[in-house]
């Protein structure tokens, strides 16, 4: 067959499959095999629309994975190609029907239409990754007829197939659920509405673009990543176990304080994806890369472990350890300490005591600890949120002195009571006493003031709650379950500067988790800094471009472009918070009836649970009166989202009110 059938034009780029290739004018951009045969699936479908299972099919078969690898792989592509999300001349979106590609497609030996011709030369011979973030700089590009030529589908059929061992799969944890960004030990997010991740940036003009942040490959010299170890079990129930196992060791060696260690979100991202350490190092940023294999047999395991420098291959250590899983908690050190001597970093004080503090020697407890960590990841119903409890619960009762499962147990329980579940004060006072407990069996244990961090911000305690994120700050500088909730809640509170760095600190340890990015967004956004806010919410285009963009539209609002706070609420107006931000931008517009409506349906769907929301819809709207009378409401409720009340600018039209000022005297906000 000859190759050149093969070779597609698909708009003004040419697509090679044979070398995993997209070029035009002095620009050569290589993707990944799974990514060309996703774009090479929807030109053969060219003018017609491609649905989610249908990507997911036909690029990860055989593979489980979510729609997040999906997404992913579409802003990827649309990054890639100069392609604008409101305006697309390559890649269109239909809300919750798929994608469409609408360029021009045909054999590139077939002569570009006009519509196709117009384009614009590339920076003279550059070579990208498509898998290494770059600077978005859109080209224009004219859309081809909404057909593809009668070639256009041969061409693709002709196409080689690619080897199953090379297609690719990501592990994202989209996390665009409440529930996903709690479990991963950042439960703050409850009051800041996680579940609606804003999508695009915007500047003050209006125009809406993707901003994506270049990232420059500069590693710090003791940097790492953990890549989550190959269950070998022959088991895949055992998966918890070497999750569970590869998440310790990864936390472990956050506890050193000379090492930054990559976040868990991002480096799970890889798991499954067989994607080569250089990319990855260059995605995560960081010097080497530790990878492994964990084999269970009843009460023994076996674990191999090898480290690589991430730019040159070179392996710097690796080692098969046999031990009986009560020997578990002193392998994590064991590893930890033959990582730090390979990297020829000098340890300070006693770094055992450090990676083994608030651990069990217990083997049944430990894997009870595990199976509380799994449960509590899936936690989208309230029988997951109850199987983790129950887990933690027979952890704790195999080893009354296990402080990470008291710390765990106390944050399953306060994260519980955000969803409504049943007897909450009962539930709170358990949680308090927990987190105490953890604190008491292992002081130092950032864990411990974590958990009791957010018992005090699930209560209002906001004074106790800044002093706990502090502490836990501290004691865990590289913990990204401390700095991720800590930088909106200094903030919030009112301590800007050291907060937004607290954020942008755990973007840089995080970089693929899209929760890291939204924080860093909530910590602008409550500064005030609503263009670079809006920057930091549009990094979560490339986990899931789909996710609803309320923030974006609040922001759009107090950057004074209503109709642009419309449009971008109205994509998903099915969201609860979304109704908040049309209620808002229709007022602001004139368009009444339209305003109520979405207060209407606000209500509706969430009764007097969104008491602080309509405080703001009413205070924006100018009725004070029925702003301070939901505000009160909030108050008596105990309203989470109160914990946004010192700067949240939304509220500002009630500040100088005597009822408001009352209000904040109650809440007792830090200094």
């Amino acid at each position: 067959m000859p190759d050149e059938p093969q070779v597609l034009r698909i708009g003004e780029w040419r697509v090679d499959p044979e070398l995993d290739e997209l070029s035009r004018e002095g620009q050569t951009i290589r993707v990944e095999p799974r990514t060309m045969r996703l774009l090479l699936y929807l030109a053969a479908h060219a003018g017609r629309v491609v649905d989610v299972q249908q990507l997911l099919d036909e690029v990860w078969p055989n593979v489980v994975v979510t729609q997040g690898s999906v997404y992913q792989a579409i802003a990827e592509l649309r990054r890639i190609l100069g392609d604008d999300r409101e305006h697309p001349s390559y890649i269109e979106n239909l809300p919750r029907r798929g994608y469409r590609l609408i360029a021009e497609v045909a054999s590139w030996n077939a002569a570009p239409s006009a519509a196709a011709s117009d384009s614009t030369p590339a920076a003279a011979g550059s070579i990208l990754m498509l898998n290494a973030p770059s600077p978005a700089e859109p080209q224009p590009a004219a859309a081809g007829p909404d057909r593809h030529a009668t070639t256009a589908t041969d061409a693709v059929a002709a196409a080689r197939p690619l080897p199953a061992g090379r297609l690719r799969h990501s592990a994202v944890l989209v996390g665009v659920t409440l529930a996903a960004i709690l479990v991963a030990g950042i439960a703050l997010d409850a009051f800041w509405r996680v579940h609606h991740l804003p999508v695009t940036g915007v500047h003050a003009g209006g125009k809406a673009e993707v901003l994506v942040t270049p990232v420059t490959f500069a590693p710090p010299p003791y940097s790492i990543a953990v890549l989550p170890f190959v269950n070998l079990s022959g088991d895949k129930e055992q998966e918890y176990f070497s999750d569970g196992l590869t998440e310790e060791l990864l936390n472990s060696l956050s506890r050193i304080n000379e090492l930054q260690v990559a976040g868990r979100t991002s480096s799970f991202y890889f798991k499954g994806a067989h994607a080569d350490l250089a990319t990855i190092a260059h995605q995560l940023n960081v010097a080497s890369v530790l990878e492994g294999s964990v084999r269970r047999s009843a009460d023994t395991v076996r674990v191999s472990a090898q480290l690589v420098n991430a730019e040159t291959g070179f392996h710097l250590w690796s080692e098969t350890y046999d031990r009986n899983l009560g020997d578990v908690l002193k392998l994590q050190t064991e590893i930890a300490n033959a990582v730090a001597s390979a990297l020829r970093i000098t340890l300070l004080g006693d770094t055992a005591a450090k990676i083994e503090l608030g651990g069990t020697r217990n083997p049944a407890a430990f894997d009870a600890y595990l199976r509380g960590a799994k449960a509590q990841t899936n936690s989208l119903t309230s029988e997951d949120r109850q199987a983790a409890i129950a887990a933690y619960t027979e952890s704790i009762r195999l080893d009354p002195t296990y402080a990470l499962a008291f710390a765990a147990r106390s944050l399953a329980l306060t994260y519980s009571t955000f969803f409504g579940d049943s007897g909450r004060e009962r539930i709170l006072a358990a949680a308090h006493a927990d987190a105490q407990k953890a604190i008491a069996l292992a002081p130092p244990m950032t864990e411990g003031h974590m958990a009791l961090a957010t018992y005090f911000s699930g209560t209002l305690d906001f004074t106790q709650a800044m002093a706990e994120y502090q502490r836990a700050v501290t004691l865990g500088p590289g913990n990204v379950r401390a700095l991720q909730p800590a930088g909106p809640f200094l903030v919030l509170m009112g301590h800007t500067d050291t907060g937004i760095a607290t954020a942008r600190r755990v973007v840089v340890i995080d970089p693929l988790n899209p929760v890291t990015h939204f924080s860093l967004g909530l910590a602008l956004f409550y500064a005030r800094r609503y263009e670079e806010a809006v920057a930091a919410f549009g990094q979560v285009e490339s986990v899931n471009p789909d996710a609803p963009r309320d923030y974006r539209g609040f922001a759009y609002l107090l950057l004074g472009n209503a109709e642009h706070a419309r449009e971008a609420c109205a994509v998903k107006p099915e969201a609860w918070l979304d109704q908040s931000c049309l209620a808002m931008a229709n007022e602001t517009l004139g368009r009444h009836a339209d305003a109520e409506t979405a207060l209407a349906r606000l209500k509706a769907l969430k009764g007097d649970g969104a008491a602080y929301e309509y405080a703001t819809i009413y205070a924006q709207w100018g009725d004070t009166g029925e702003a301070l009378n939901w505000l009160e409401t909030a108050l008596r409720l105990r309203d989470p989202y109160l914990s946004t009340l010192k700067t949240d600018p939304l509220i500002d039209p009630l500040r100088k009110e005597p009822r408001f000022q009352a209000v904040m005297r109650e809440l007792n906000f830090p200094n």
